[in-house]
């Protein structure tokens, strides 16, 4: 009688082992997240002043027409609609749109929960559109981008050419649709998130920000400023936000 040891020796020999190479499970695990997840691309568009990554996740359809761009986080200690983007990235595919969402473009600001960047600037006063020399809790920098951070928002801004832009921010709960470039979209915008339609003047007059910027450089796009409440519910942030945004885009997942 053959021993147990030569009996699961036999079995072993005569079932076929499949082998595959890392290489080969890091592509099916990749795949298989495509398929569960809204990701199709990663990419560093730049660094903070402190060198911390300021990271685009792409959703979507890249075939798509409407190219949408999303950034939060642009002042650090306004940080509800960081919640939003990575609600959305984290989220189940999405169809009708091609979105770049970069939920902290201010990591360093983030990390301190400080409305300026590392070098205490306001990123949203520092683009090159009506740029003025400011100071304060807006000081606009030394120049028109002399931020880093601002610098990549507006290259990756020039690259992707987006058709749609959002700009969040806090606490002024409103949406400022104002000469955006696409009135529908920002009335749909509007009544989807649920924020009421005002008219932002950045407390006295606006000079260099990001909106300012792309309407001047990128006529044929829209861009709104979206400025949620002090303290959103969580509920909003991560399922009636994200969802509003889709909806707004004729987007779904």
């Amino acid at each position: 009688m053959k021993s147990l040891g030569v009996l699961l020796s036999s079995v072993l020999l005569a079932v076929p082992i499949a082998l595959i190479s890392p290489a080969q499970a890091a592509e099916k695990e990749t795949a298989a997240e495509k398929k569960t997840t809204a990701v199709i691309e990663k990419r560093v568009i730049g660094h903070s002043v402190d060198g911390r990554d300021i990271t685009a996740w792409r959703l979507g359809n890249p075939r798509s027409s409407k190219k949408v761009l999303l950034l939060a986080g642009m002042h650090g200690n306004e940080t509800g609609a960081v919640h939003t983007l990575r609600a959305l990235r984290d989220g189940r595919p999405i169809d009708g749109a091609d979105i770049w969402v970069v939920p902290v473009v201010n990591p360093d600001g983030v990390s301190r929960n400080t409305r300026q960047n590392a070098r205490k600037v306001d990123l949203n006063r520092n683009f090159s559109t009506k740029w003025a020399k400011l100071g304060g809790a807006v000081n606009s920098g030394s120049k028109a981008f002399s931020e880093p951070e601002s610098r990549a928002v507006r290259d990756f801004a020039d690259e992707i050419r987006p058709t749609y832009t959002i700009s969040f921010h806090q606490p002024l709960n409103g949406i400022d649709i104002r000469d955006t470039g696409n009135n529908k979209w920002a009335k749909r915008l509007a009544d989807q998130i649920r924020l009421p339609r005002k008219a932002f003047d950045c407390f006295s007059k606006c000079h260099g920000t990001y909106s300012m910027w792309f309407r001047k450089h990128h006529p044929k796009g829209a861009v709104i400023t979206v400025e949620m409440t002090k303290s959103p519910s969580k509920k909003y942030l991560e399922r009636v936000a994200p969802r509003a945004i889709l909806r707004s885009l004729n987007a779904t997942r």
